[in-house]
């Protein structure tokens, strides 16, 4: 693979919740579920990307993530799951799909986000993405995505192959898609099949009428347990049987269907040699047990990245806010981050600097776990409620929200600030200055990386060694350079 799988759609927070039913509520005759456990992952086109980086792919998202708890959920258990976010605005909430559980059944779906917001324009990084892709998935949801005609008509001037996983309230494909990949029930309302006839009869119909309506290469129609049905180039069309007859649950088969054909056309198989291999990897994925034994770790069990609460000023709620709101009225996103254990000086300089840049200074700050694994098992001094609640009181910072990895990345996804500032003597003028390591990742949605001077003289490891020896907190003018900001922030 040339480059990286770039996965194209909406995406959705999925949460499975389970639970024992043991009794019956006495007010109404339905079941009572006493909640047990929940897990949440992508889903939609975010499913499909969590997919493919887990068969090892470099895989690149582009989809809308709303500025609310479950579009940073969301950045989290995707930046966990190796996929680089491409995120584009998104008005309004998070789509949710809540499923009700008990014993593996699905005893009610719970959906809940609202009517579809318009999602915001591509930029140039993402159209660079496309261009440079191996292959293209877009796995369409029906929420908007697919519509922006950027992105369609980047899809169309691409060399890549590409991969179109429709919905019926979506856009027709992009003319000459090399495969795309309906269900039985998509393919019939797409195409417009009358009742009656075989079920192969009416796959085939639905299969040849798309591809001529999009100008296709290929389409594959699934048909679940029995495999896929394949109309290309001639008039019959090719059954793909499924190797492994399984009944289960079979959420997301449809996704790992289509990113197992777009891994394997982006490592040059044959339309033909990808549709089997998804046949293939469909089967065993519901054979072996659904969504909930096909997720990575990371995803399965979510880390708590995002972490909200704590005060008017302090939380992922709050900095949803902010940003929503600056953004709305045009304003400068700027967001800076780091550890920020005891707040001296230095640290005030780093924000009120900051804040200058903008309209509002959101800072990103590492949990407690987070800056024990960078700095040892001694820090921090503060803790994290203490440090979030030093820092939110300062007329410099908007909001401050915690995350739990060792870097701000899936925090960065979320947020797409406009401005992300860095505290230190990166910059010396001498042209040599070192690449921030943040600043490619900022370049995704046109976001731009800056240093701002440090106050000299300040360091909060010379502040716990001097009181630990007993002498006065200052640090002397000169304090170690080492000590200064670093790549993971503010210290």
């Amino acid at each position: 693979m040339r480059g990286p799988l770039v996965v194209i759609g909406d995406t959705l927070l999925d949460r499975d919740v389970e639970g024992v039913v043991n009794r019956l509520c006495p007010d109404s005759p339905v079941p009572v579920l006493d909640e047990t456990a929940h897990v949440d992952r992508p889903g939609g086109a975010g499913l499909a990307a969590v997919f493919s980086a887990a068969q090892g792919a470099e895989v690149a998202l582009v989809t809308a993530l709303a500025d609310d708890v479950g579009g940073a959920r969301l950045s989290s258990l995707l930046t966990a799951a190796g996929v680089q976010v491409y995120a584009l605005p998104l008005a309004g909430a998070t789509p949710e799909k809540i499923r009700l559980r008990a014993r593996g059944r699905v005893l009610l779906r719970h959906d809940r986000g609202g009517a579809a917001a318009e999602p915001g324009e591509p930029g140039e990084a993402v159209l660079r993405l496309i261009a440079e892709a191996s292959a293209v998935l877009v796995s369409d949801y029906g929420r908007g995505v697919a519509r922006l005609p950027a992105l369609r008509a980047a899809l169309a001037a691409t060399r890549a192959p590409v991969v179109w996983d429709p919905h019926p309230r979506g856009p027709a494909a992009v003319p000459g898609v090399q495969l795309a990949t309906p269900n039985e029930a998509e393919a019939r309302e797409l195409a417009k099949v009358p009742p009656g006839g075989s079920r192969l009869g009416a796959a085939a119909r639905g299969a040849q009428g798309l591809r001529e309506r999009w100008r296709a290469g290929a389409v594959a129609v699934t048909l679940g347990g029995d495999g896929a049905l394949l109309c290309h180039a001639g008039a019959t069309p090719l059954v793909v049987s499924a190797p492994v007859s399984a009944e289960g649950d079979t959420c997301g088969a449809g996704d790992r269907f289509a990113s197992a054909a777009g891994i394997a056309l982006a490592r040059g198989a044959l339309v033909s040699e990808a549709v089997q291999e998804a046949v293939a990897e469909a089967s065993a994925y519901v054979a072996g047990g659904g969504v909930a034994a096909a997720l990575p770790p990371p995803v399965r069990t979510p880390p708590a990245v995002l972490l909200s609460g704590g005060g008017e000023r302090i939380g992922t709620a709050a900095a949803g806010a902010v940003v929503a709101e600056v953004r709305a009225a045009g304003g400068t996103v700027v967001a800076t981050g780091g550890c920020f254990d005891l707040l001296h000086a230095g640290h005030v300089a780093t924000l009120q600097a900051a804040r200058q840049l903008g309209d509002c200074l959101i800072v990103c700050l590492n949990s407690d776990s987070s800056v024990a694994g960078l700095k040892g098992p001694d820090r921090p001094v503060t803790s994290q409620g203490d440090r979030s609640r030093l820092l939110a009181a300062l007329s410099c910072v908007d909001a401050v929200m915690v995350f739990d990895e060792p870097t701000p990345h899936a925090v960065l996804s979320w947020l797409r600030p406009d401005i992300w500032v860095k505290g230190g003597d990166y910059a010396t003028g001498g042209g040599d200055e070192p690449t921030l390591p943040e600043a490619e990742m900022l370049r995704r949605w046109g976001g731009n990386t800056v240093v701002v001077p440090y106050l000299d003289g300040r360091s909060t490891t010379d502040m716990i060694a001097a009181a630990r020896g007993g002498r006065g907190a200052a640090a002397p003018t000169g304090a170690r350079r080492a000590d200064r900001p670093t790549a993971e922030g503010a210290r």
